[in-house]
C-alpha cells in the first residue's frame, strides 16, 4: 500500500508542476489544460494537485515501511 500511495503522490505531484509549467512557460504539457471545465482555474487546479501530491506522500509516510 505504501508503494502505491507513493506512486500516486509522485504521479499527481507530476502534474501539478506540469499544468504549472503550462500556465507559466507556454509548453504544452500536463493533463490539466485538457480539462475543459477547469478553463480558467488551471493554476489553481495544478495547486490543488501539487498539494495532493504531497498529502499522498505524507499518507504513505505514515504507513511505515511495508
Amino acid at each position: 500500500m505504501k508503494k502505491l500511495l507513493e506512486f500516486l503522490g509522485f504521479v499527481t505531484a507530476l502534474q501539478g508542476v506540469m499544468g504549472l509549467v503550462h500556465e507559466f512557460a507556454g509548453w504544452n504539457v500536463g493533463l490539466v489544460r485538457r480539462i475543459g471545465f477547469l478553463d480558467g482555474y488551471e493554476v489553481y487546479a495544478s495547486v490543488a494537485l501539487l498539494a495532493l501530491g504531497g498529502a499522498l506522500f505524507a499518507a504513505a509516510e505514515s504507513r511505515g515501511s511495508a
